[in-house]
């Protein structure tokens, strides 16, 4: 088996941040998202739930849209999503449907995430593992969440 490590994964999540800053500037709870495929990144996007009033416009969500689109197959085996917040229940199940290979996040989500907070959805054994790694620049992560719900707050 090939070794998963990646040393551009910081590279990776900047990009991810970039898109957080977006939703930021959009005021957007600021996360974002980048789907990688042979060391390329194929769709980028951050959240959108307040713009779109969709509950499903989550960054790695409409990233991982936007890359099926690209490849035109929902199979993403070959693929692993960088997002900004540990993803929740539903984007955990679109990357265990989607088959993505591995997801790297920055902060921690202590309120609804799945791949380490309140469990591991990755731990089940479903037909497909998806592997993760947490805390990549979770404090840039971090930084960005806080500055927005501060400046809510300050509302």
């Amino acid at each position: 088996m090939k070794s998963l490590e990646n040393p551009k994964k910081y590279k990776y999540m900047k990009a991810a941040l970039k898109e957080a800053q977006k939703a930021f500037d959009k005021n957007e709870v600021p996360v974002g998202a980048v789907v990688v495929y042979e060391d390329k990144i194929i769709a980028r996007a951050h959240n959108l739930r307040e713009t779109n009033q969709h509950f499903h416009s989550h960054a790695e969500f409409l990233a991982m849209m936007k890359a099926a689109k690209k490849m035109g197959t929902w199979r993403l085996e070959d693929c692993d999503v960088y997002v900004t917040l540990e993803p929740c229940p539903m984007c955990a199940g679109a990357m265990i449907q989607s088959r993505i290979r591995k997801v790297y996040y920055g902060a921690k989500d202590p309120k609804s995430g799945v791949t380490d907070s309140l469990t591991n959805l990755f731990d089940v054994k479903f037909n497909h593992q998806v592997l993760s790694e947490g805390n990549v620049l979770s404090s840039e992560s971090e930084l960005l969440l806080k500055s927005f719900f501060k400046k809510l707050r300050n509302k």
